[in-house]
């Protein structure tokens, strides 16, 4: 019987060690040769392809790929017909959302969509561009950008639609931005037939499952503490955070064992108030996934 493979396609470029780290995370080692777009993965039912974002939702609706991990706006950019698995939040710089922008010099007159009329964009996103000209009814040029975007909207364009996360680089290019377009975080999406299938559904649904819950664990963390038995009421009454924990009993009497996840972010205020409700022995540790 010839063994099933499902072909997945990662990101090649700026979202390309973030999705590793990911994949890593969920269980799946991926590892890149310096010039491969086909790396190594230690699961002989998974065969992964490096492609730049911009394409891999073309090749997925098309089937040349059963699902990749790709962003929504080169879903809407590309007008591509998959099945979305599911929004996967990271990023190369943050957890935040990129943005595509309408971006123009500071020192331009251009207020709003309307001041468009008749002038010249430069964008890697055409068609989400021109869509939404004609959504605010506005006649302008849009033209494909191959890079450097940024530097065009002081000399060669009226204005830009670019890609941001933090908007540090339309700032130290001396851009204001006007208008946001498109908010977008990446995806797992699928070919419509490979998700009909039974056998590469339950394999994407696992994956999907398992990076799922890496990243739930990054923001997460588990602590474990000993507490007095007497004391035990009191600290999940001074602690909502602590509502469901797990407890067991120590062979000490008198003790038990409290385990618990929670955010990483409130483990600073959250330490010091558990021992002054008398825990001990209180033990901070990573996660590496959370599924719930």
């Amino acid at each position: 019987m010839k063994k099933q493979i499902l072909k997945m396609g990662l990101p090649k470029g700026s979202l390309q060690d973030a999705a590793l780290a990911k994949m890593a995370k969920a269980g799946y080692n991926v590892v890149v040769s310096s010039r491969s777009y086909a790396p190594y993965v230690d699961d002989e039912e998974l065969m992964i392809r490096l492609i730049r974002a911009q394409e891999i939702s073309r090749y997925v609706e098309h089937g040349y790929l059963d699902c990749g991990i790709t962003g929504h706006d080169w879903i809407v950019e590309n007008g591509s017909k998959v099945h979305e698995v599911g929004e996967f939040q990271f990023s190369k710089v943050s957890n935040k959302p990129t943005k595509w922008v309408l971006a123009v010099p500071e020192e331009s007159p251009i207020k709003s969509a309307k001041d468009l009329k008749g002038k010249r964009i430069a964008t890697e996103v055409v068609n989400l561009t021109r869509k939404y000209l004609r959504k605010h009814n506005v006649k302008a040029e849009v033209e494909f950008s191959w890079g450097a975007t940024e530097v065009k909207a002081h000399e060669l364009v009226d204005a830009i639609v670019e890609v941001t996360e933090t908007g540090s680089s339309l700032r130290a290019n001396k851009l204001r931005i006007v208008d946001t377009l498109l908010t977008s975080t990446p995806r797992l999406i699928a070919n419509h037939n490979a998700w009909k299938d039974k056998w590469k559904r339950h394999k994407i649904e696992t994956m999907a499952m398992l990076l799922r819950g890496a990243i739930e664990a990054e923001s997460k963390v588990g602590l474990k503490m000993n507490i007095r038995e007497k004391d035990l009421a009191m600290v999940l009454q001074t602690l909502p955070a602590l509502r469901n924990p797990t407890i067991s009993t120590l062979s000490q009497p008198g003790w038990v064992a409290a385990e618990t996840i929670i955010d990483e972010k409130v483990v600073r205020e959250l330490i010091p108030q558990l021992k002054a409700a008398g825990a001990e022995g209180i033990i901070e540790y990573p996660l590496n996934k959370v599924v719930y």
